[in-house]
């Protein structure tokens, strides 16, 4: 039985390489406080997120996830782009575990593929 429980375990651990924690966008057009508004209740509505901080100034999104729920970048885009803005910075916070990263070589995070620009070789461990 304990055999069994380690084999599952050792699956489960190379199916879940890497993590979309969260994102950071920032986005153009902003004017007033309300607009900030429109853009965190329409993000608020897709069905992965779990919390949306505004930072007014910035005009800066940090949005954190629903654990085990699939993203979608496109979704988040379109829901900013909806409520009548423009993305102009989008940042990914991913966990990795033991990813390894080279030239021309894609990654495959959840149903992501990814694909670095001139990395250095290395091995990605942790939130990058």
């Amino acid at each position: 039985m304990k055999k069994i429980l380690l084999f599952i375990a050792l699956i489960a651990s190379l199916i879940t390489e890497a993590q979309v924690r969260s994102v950071s966008l920032q986005a153009s057009g902003l004017t007033c406080s309300m607009c900030s508004n429109a853009i965190n209740k329409s993000l608020k509505t897709l069905d992965f997120v779990g919390d949306v901080e505004a930072d007014i100034k910035t005009y800066t999104f940090h949005i954190l996830f629903k654990p085990g729920v699939a993203i979608d970048f496109d979704k988040i885009k379109n829901k900013v782009e909806s409520a009548g803005f423009t993305v102009c910075a989008f940042i990914a916070t991913i966990n990795f575990d033991n990813v390894r990263v080279t030239n021309s070589q894609a990654v495959v995070i959840a149903d992501k593929t990814l694909l670095f620009q001139q990395p250095v070789e290395q091995v990605l461990n942790g939130e990058k």
